[in-house]
């Protein structure tokens, strides 16, 4: 019988793909459309809370620069949940993530999200080659949604200045 388990993500493995994330954040954050698509493989896509689908990177970086600069958005706060192996030189990545509206000092627990993000290395560094956002909303199940907006809460008080 084959062992078909993967190995481990190494230290480094690890903290490259979490650093790509908040990478992505922290562009965001600082309302910058070429920072928030930097971290994204050349072909790499994202999937807006809306279901909108951005393709490659410099795709990315001018929809989000556009969005960005059209209104002041939300600040991200956000908690990587894991990271794990797929395949070798592939990694998931789940976060739970908050946005803090501007003039605002608490999450809007509508904008709650589930990130999920896969990564890839493909001999050059570790890149995003998806990024899914989809709304943490747990139809019929407000116990959920009340446990995860305290998280974000909690988190977005203790995090001062742009979150990632």
């Amino acid at each position: 019988m084959n062992d078909t388990r993967l190995p481990e993500l190494s230290h480094a493995d690890e903290s490259a793909v979490r650093g790509l994330y908040h990478r992505v954040l922290d562009g965001w954050n600082m309302c910058d459309g070429s920072a928030f698509a930097g971290p994204f493989a050349r072909d790499g896509e994202a999937i807006g809370l809306d279901g909108s689908r951005y393709t490659g990177r410099s795709g990315i970086a001018a929809e989000f620069g556009r969005i960005l600069a059209e209104r002041e958005p939300a600040e991200y706060v956000a908690k990587v949940r894991r990271v794990r192996p797929l395949a070798p030189g592939a990694a998931l990545l789940d976060a739970v993530a908050g946005m803090v509206p501007p003039d605002a000092v608490d999450i809007d627990p509508a904008l709650n999200a589930l990130h999920t993000v896969i990564a890839v290395n493909r001999g050059a560094g570790w890149r995003i080659a998806l990024l899914q956002q989809t709304p943490a909303v747990f139809h019929g199940r407000p116990d959920l949604a009340e446990a995860l907006t305290a998280e974000l809460r909690a988190l977005a008080a203790r995090t001062p200045g742009p979150a990632g």
